[in-house]
């Protein structure tokens, strides 16, 4: 325990001296043509990403939501296992939590993208 918090304390003060020193060690010598914003070696395109639609980040989120809850099915199904059927109870009300969110979602109106 004492050797991570020291290598925290370590990395931590070359981190804070690294970032304090570069100014005033590095060569500072702006430019116009290096200030302008590029991609990826070229002019931008456009000014910037327009205005993208609610509906779209909250399925995003959701999905996102569930699908980590989905993933963590088959190692809690592993755990249970030999737990007979108390361990399938323990399953059918995460189950029951999970799709009491999404009938939350869906009846909210969620997943219409009108």
């Amino acid at each position: 325990m004492v050797e991570v918090v020291v290598s925290f304390l370590v990395f931590g003060v070359l981190a804070a001296a690294m970032v304090l020193v570069n100014p005033l060690l590095g060569p500072r010598r702006p430019n116009p043509a290096r200030e302008r914003p590029f991609e990826c070696g070229s002019p931008p395109l456009q000014d910037g990403i327009g205005p993208v639609n609610v509906p779209f980040f909250l399925v995003a989120l959701l999905f996102l939501a569930f699908d980590v809850v989905v993933l963590f099915l088959f190692p809690l199904a592993v755990a249970f296992r030999g737990r007979g059927l108390s361990g399938l109870a323990a399953l059918g009300v995460f189950a029951l939590i999970l799709g009491a969110g999404f009938a939350y979602a869906w009846k909210k109106g969620v997943f219409r993208w009108s």
